[in-house]
């Protein structure tokens, strides 16, 4: 797989992760109560999200009822409030990211650019992640803590609700969506030869197998040693001398 199936591979993993992390905000079913009292008539079920409680009768009738106070919800559920927002505003600007850096669109030339704005981007979406699997994994423990209790009464022990395995897998495919972009990018700087050009192609050696002393012809040229100063130009001395010169 190529560099721009990486990157849409990616995108479309890490935006259904923020769907599903949206998802998991929205439905108030992270936990869930089961009452059937004497008469199959009087069963409820009970349902307790970040922003609503829902209560719905075995007749079919079910009632929604808002959050008017974040003091009314247990600590779990206040924190998970704060780290689900944080995770879908994180998990956006990440996908917005990709878009910039990817190489399908264009809108950076050098691909140095291109790489640190993707990189950045897979960063992004594995804090979402590690956001949202921070509260479905406390309320997840509070809520089987609290249901092995002794202490806590058979009509309000509490289960596991969709919102808490919605979570799970929201978490683990933005994981694996910044994974696969944080590792997508080519590296910045080439191995070998200089940016932009083909390495050399390299030829065997095909010359004989066998190595021996070269010996090279003597030259018809005569020797000159260096640093000579003998004059360029004959010099012709005289051969006799007179007498009357020294006089």
């Amino acid at each position: 797989m190529g560099r721009i199936g990486k990157e849409i591979a990616g995108q479309i993993i890490s935006f259904i992760g923020l769907v599903l992390v949206a998802v998991t905000c929205g439905i108030p079913m992270w936990r869930v109560t089961s009452y059937i009292g004497a008469n199959i008539v009087t069963g409820q079920t009970i349902w307790d999200g970040l922003w609503m409680n829902c209560v719905m009768q075995s007749t079919g009738q079910m009632q929604c009822k808002l959050n008017d106070s974040v003091m009314k919800l247990s600590a779990d559920l206040q924190a998970a409030r704060a780290l689900v927002i944080i995770s879908l505003i994180v998990g956006f600007i990440g996908f917005i990211i990709t878009f910039v850096g990817a190489k399908c669109t264009g809108c950076l030339k050098k691909d140095s650019s291109q790489a640190k704005v993707v990189i950045m981007s897979g960063c992004l979406f594995i804090v979402s992640a590690v956001l949202v699997l921070i509260p479905v994994c406390w309320s997840a423990a509070i809520t089987i803590t609290d249901f092995q209790s002794v202490l806590t009464i058979e009509t309000q022990k509490r289960e596991l609700g969709a919102s808490i395995y919605i979570g799970w897998a929201a978490a683990a495919l933005l994981l694996l969506g910044g994974i696969i972009l944080t590792t997508s990018c080519p590296p910045q700087k080439p191995m070998y030869g200089y940016p932009g050009y083909p390495p050399a192609q390299m030829y065997p050696y095909a010359g004989p197998a066998n190595y021996g002393p070269v010996y090279a012809p003597p030259s018809s040229q005569p020797y000159t040693a260096p640093g000579s100063y003998a004059p360029t130009k004959p010099y012709g001395a005289p051969t006799a001398y007179s007498a009357r010169q020294y006089r």
